[in-house]
């Protein structure tokens, strides 16, 4: 169980931000979380403004701290709003900026890549937005990497999201970096929702939508991740699902942006890291468990997805042995 944080995530609020993100950074980053142990971070709001008009005027948010909290923020979450075409606020900026100085990690949801783009600091860096403002973003800021068709863009200490719902995805992603997956997990239980979400968001372009049958592919994953320990194989999926493997192909990259093999990948992955959470040492045991086959291939496949060897994911995230 994870002792009460220190690490302070602080969001700001401007002018027309969005509730929708807003509630998204509160309910993973700030509840109390007695099924984990308490609160997994510091978290706090501030405004430029004492009292801040909220999106569209929906209400006046009122009682949060002044910009001086973004001072001994670990992590700051800019503000977004619909309106991308309008300036933020210079003392906004330049408390991002500041932040980003002393090392503070920057966090942008949906629109708030323009403001993290506003202040100078993606130059050069890896980011993305929702889908709909891509070529306005390119054009404003050519000296961004913008990555249009993910989910969000993790470019070490400056994290992007695209639309609105990938806030989500992005703050589970934040929890399962500093808290590692099993703790990811139980917030994602608690939200209903995926704890991790395969594909971009090229799966929510608008396109017309044909007139076919439900050929949703829920009931071959729920029975894969039952059986991830066995040598599945794309073939044993298309079986599975009563399809050919080239029609299972499309379907997933249809339903999940993804490839049926890239998707078992994935999932033997999660399932190794809560292993080793879970105390699990030997990573033969860990690797023949996950499907994954041998220690070896486990280490490749967890670095390649974690970016952390199987053992560096054991010192950081599971419980010390016994004795």
């Amino acid at each position: 169980m994870p002792q009460e944080s220190s690490h302070r995530v602080v969001v700001i609020v401007d002018e027309n931000s969005n509730p929708f993100e807003l509630g998204c950074a509160t309910e993973v980053f700030g509840l109390h979380r007695p099924e984990i142990g308490g609160h997994l971070y510091d978290f706090r709001l501030c405004a430029a403004e004492p009292d801040t008009l909220m999106r569209d005027g929906f209400f006046t948010l009122t009682g949060v701290a002044g910009l001086e909290a973004t001072e001994h923020a670990d992590t700051l979450i800019v503000p977004n709003r619909p309106n991308v075409d309008t300036p933020r606020r210079p003392d906004v900026l330049d408390a991002i900026r500041t932040a980003h100085t002393r090392g503070a990690r920057l966090v942008g949801f949906c629109s708030g890549a323009f403001t993290l783009a506003e202040a100078g600091v993606l130059d050069g860096r890896r980011a993305t937005a929702h889908w709909q403002w891509a070529d306005e973003f390119r054009t404003r800021f050519p000296q961004v990497d913008l990555q249009p068709d993910v989910l969000f863009v993790d470019d070490g200490d400056i994290l992007t999201s695209a639309g609105s719902a990938a806030a989500l995805d992005l703050g589970l992603h934040l929890v399962r970096r500093d808290h590692g997956a099993e703790i990811a997990s139980s917030v994602s239980r608690r939200l209903v929702f995926a704890a991790h979400r395969d594909g971009g968001q090229r799966q929510f372009v608008e396109r017309p939508v044909p007139d076919l049958r439900d050929e949703s592919l829920a009931p071959v994953l729920a029975w894969a991740q039952q059986h991830l320990d066995t040598p599945l194989t794309v073939t044993a999926l298309a079986a599975r699902a009563a399809v050919s493997p080239a029609t299972l192909h499309r379907r997933f990259q249809a339903q999940l942006g993804t490839t049926p093999l890239a998707w078992l990948t994935a999932e033997r992955v999660t399932l190794a890291c809560r292993l080793i959470e879970l105390g699990e040492r030997r990573f033969d045991v860990v690797a023949r468990r996950t499907g994954l086959g041998t220690a070896a291939n486990l280490r490749a496949l967890m670095r390649r997805e974690t970016g952390l060897t199987p053992t560096d994911y054991r010192r950081r995230f599971s419980p010390a042995p016994a004795g």
